[in-house]
């Protein structure tokens, strides 16, 4: 069995599919990050806690350009 389908059931690609799934994965990491983070602070590691607010930002970053891709890509026919 293949999780590769082209389009023909969820009616979107697979390149469309993934970018909108590397947006959700992307900002679903910046918010599990924070809890991260809370949980090196109050350990004491601030080591820890500062390697994990640069995860969140870059995840935040991945997050806002697949973002202002996809709404390029929304705008534009069958891209």
């Amino acid at each position: 069995m293949t999780t590769e389908e082209g389009g023909a059931i969820t009616g979107t690609r697979d390149k469309d599919y993934n970018l909108i799934w590397f947006v959700e994965a992307s900002l679903s990491n910046a918010l599990r990050m924070e809890t991260y983070i809370r949980d090196a602070e109050d350990a004491g590691d601030q080591e820890l806690a500062d390697f994990f607010r640069r995860a969140q930002a870059e995840s935040r970053k991945g997050g806002e350009q697949g973002k202002k891709l996809l709404a390029q890509r929304l705008s534009q026919p069958d891209v």
